[in-house]
């Protein structure tokens, strides 16, 4: 008897992802190479935290950008506003006054020199576009009216005269509360309001002098037309 070997297929040796078909031709199993989830690998505690403060950093960097278009500090560095602001004061200057108002006479603001931008000016809004002033025996004159001012300053010298001159539209005349020490409008001529970086809002030091800037409405004053 002669032995013989068949060779019977082996149906079981099935490739990975192979599937066996149920009765109804759908796939009912998958079969094949077993494959295991590997655990993903956790960030060290390094990596966490320095991403967190580069994240804080980041944050901190968009809110002051975002800040420093509202407002800015300043420190005054000049006795132009003596007596009512000193040398070494810090200040807040609102930078949206302007964008959405005007500026008014007897607002104390902040801009740049027009002589040099790279420097900035603080200085108190006297005359107004189409305002004809006139400065003689130490008084301003608006529109032929003595303008009263009710904060304290130092005075023009009698002797000191300017004008009459019509302010331009977009501009301002400016001076400085320490009239004989100031670099004012009588130096540089007529502040246009391009320059203007915003209005002084907030006095933050010295503590004592902490507080919101007094706001003063300059109006001249007919009752003293002619006076002395």
């Amino acid at each position: 008897m002669t032995n013989r070997t068949e060779q019977v297929p082996d149906v079981y040796a099935l490739t990975p992802e192979a599937n066996v078909e149920g009765p109804t031709g759908e796939p009912s199993l998958e079969v094949g190479t077993p494959t295991l989830t590997e655990a993903e690998p956790q960030p060290s505690m390094t990596w966490m935290m320095l991403r967190e403060l580069v994240e804080t950093i980041v944050l901190s960097l968009v809110i002051f950008l975002l800040i420093r278009q509202v407002v800015q500090n300043y420190r005054i560095e000049s006795h132009s506003m003596e007596p009512n602001f000193y040398e070494g004061q810090f200040i807040l200057v609102n930078k949206l006054a302007y964008r959405l108002g005007s500026p008014e006479r007897g607002d104390v603001l902040v801009f740049h020199n027009p002589n040099n931008v790279d420097e900035d000016y603080i200085k108190r809004v006297i005359g107004l576009p189409g305002d004809n002033l006139d400065i003689h025996d130490g008084t301003v004159f608006i529109n032929g009216k003595p303008l009263v001012e009710e904060y304290p300053i130092h005075e023009i010298p009698r002797s000191s005269t300017y004008g009459p001159v019509v302010i331009e539209p977009d501009h301002l005349f400016v001076m400085g509360d320490n009239r004989p020490q100031s670099q004012d409008s009588r130096s540089f001529g007529q502040l246009s309001e391009d320059l203007i970086v915003g209005k002084a809002w907030v006095r933050v030091w010295p503590f004592d002098k902490f507080g919101i800037i007094p706001h003063y409405d300059l109006e001249p004053d007919a009752a003293f037309a002619g006076g002395t």
